[in-house]
């Protein structure tokens, strides 16, 4: 019998479980087949003689889950992470109804868009233009829905040409597009996405995220993901599976601090711990100064005037660049070096108090720097004529940045930062490709300050306290 999920809840399992038969060789699977039901046959004739015999299996019994039981509010987004085999993707099928449980029951209220494994619904000698019409209907789209979708999920997806090819001749990162379009126009209630986020280029990796955190408000995410940085960032809770089982359950930050502090000790060959959160952090008197230490290569792209944005149209982003505070390309670079971000405006129309500024995000859409003219010009009054174009630098220290992909959003608005109308907003003006010496696992790095007469960074090793505890 099953059980009763309270309206609030948008995924109940109760003691979910998923058994696989695990036959050490071929001939295995025949004899079970066969065996047990002969064995079965000769049973009656068996308790004529007073023998019984247990029917036998050839098979060992591997569980994918054991006893697994969670609820998912409506309007949350959990995360779920693991080690690979731990039954992640197990679970997310069974919530999506593609497996059976062996034992438990799992309720779902709404409607399930899945991206699982990449490029499943698919069919490859199909187009891209008839999986969409094949996997939508799948979905549940009708087919006046579907046609009247049918240009923005083209859109979304944009592949071009390879529209009309056949899916087998697409890349990961185009099956990943076509994918993504589809389910993120199906009105679905709860989303459940399997690491497909880790494919696919930076722009397109930003426009993911960006509808992602717009279907939040709306809707439930159950989001399985290695990269336990996208889990802290996209979701309220996280479920920690290991050998198909829950070993944690709680806020995304701390689980995740968890998860990662027990593989760290297990690949040390330590015995398993779990993080301590201290009470409180000291902090620092002493203001520093910012000093180079080591290099990073930055490779910055074209501005892309045709990436997406949105605003009322009375000024439009004519360019955006990032170079070195003199106005040169940048390339190898130190950290704490001064680099300079310049936009370029132009008004459409009339514009008093123009407003403008710049966020670089990581590849999560997470703004990390930025800033805007407001406070340098709050007290002047500027104004913009149409037709007028108008230039916004601003310079500051770049930080060493974790090696990976990064976009920059511009902006201009015109009133004040509490009451203002945009006027454009641009996303992924541009991206820029980090190689950065940075390894001790944060996102932003500090150079360390030089003091007296030692290196930025300086270790002291205590010889007297050996001699002390010797003697």
């Amino acid at each position: 019998m099953g059980f009763q999920v309270s309206s609030e809840a948008a995924i109940a399992a109760r003691e979910l479980s998923k058994s696989y038969r695990v036959y050490a060789a071929p001939s295995d699977r025949l004899k079970q087949s066969i065996v047990p039901r002969l064995q079965r046959i000769a049973a009656p004739l068996s308790a004529l003689t007073g023998k019984t015999t247990a029917p036998r299996s050839f098979y060992r019994e591997f569980w994918a889950l054991h006893d697994v039981s969670f609820s998912v509010a409506r309007g949350e987004t959990l995360g779920i992470i693991g080690r690979n085999g731990s039954g992640k993707s197990t679970l997310l099928q069974l919530v999506c109804g593609t497996l059976t449980p062996t034992a438990g029951d799992v309720k779902v209220n709404g409607r399930v868009a899945a991206l699982l494994e990449l490029g499943s619904g698919f069919n490859p000698e199909y187009t891209g233009r008839e999986n969409i019409q094949l996997n939508a209907s799948v979905l549940g789209l009708t087919k006046a829905q579907l046609d009247e979708r049918f240009d923005a999920i083209v859109a979304f997806a944009d592949i071009g040409d390879f529209l009309d090819m056949p899916v087998k001749t697409y890349s990961s990162g185009m099956t990943l597009r076509l994918a993504f379009a589809v389910i993120a126009h199906i009105d679905a209630d709860i989303l459940v996405i399997d690491e497909a986020l880790a494919v696919g280029d930076a722009y397109f990796q930003q426009k993911c995220v960006r509808w992602l955190r717009g279907f939040r408000e709306r809707g439930t995410v159950l989001f399985c993901s290695h990269d336990t940085s996208a889990v802290i960032n996209m979701c309220n809770s996280a479920i920690w599976l290991d050998a198909g089982i829950i070993k944690g359950h709680g806020p995304a930050k701390e689980i995740c601090e968890d998860y990662l502090a027990s593989i760290n000790t297990q690949a040390s060959g330590l015995a398993e711990t779990t993080i301590r959160r201290p009470r409180s952090v000291a902090k620092s008197a002493a203001p520093r100064t910012m000093a180079a230490v080591s290099r990073q290569s930055v490779e910055v792209f074209e501005f892309n005037a045709e990436s997406a944005g949105y605003g009322s149209g009375d000024a439009t982003i004519l360019d955006v660049r990032m170079t070195k505070a003199d106005g040169t390309e940048l390339g190898l670079i130190q950290g704490g070096e001064e680099i300079q971000v310049t936009i370029r405006i132009r008004a459409n129309s009339d514009i008093d108090s123009p407003i403008i500024g710049f966020h670089i995000k990581d590849r999560l859409g997470q703004p990390l720097i930025g800033d805007n003219t407001y406070l340098s010009y709050r007290d002047q009054t500027l104004s913009l004529r149409a037709g007028q174009q108008a230039v916004a630098q601003f310079v500051f220290e770049l930080p060493f940045l974790l090696t990976g992909n990064y976009a920059v959003s511009a902006a201009v608005a015109s009133g004040t930062i509490e009451s203002h109308v945009q006027h454009h907003w641009q996303h992924e003006a541009f991206v820029f490709t980090v190689n950065s010496p940075l390894r001790n696992g944060v996102m932003v790095g500090i150079p360390m300050t030089i003091s007296m007469e030692c290196g930025a960074v300086h270790l002291d090793i205590d010889s007297d306290a050996l001699e002390h505890s010797q003697n």
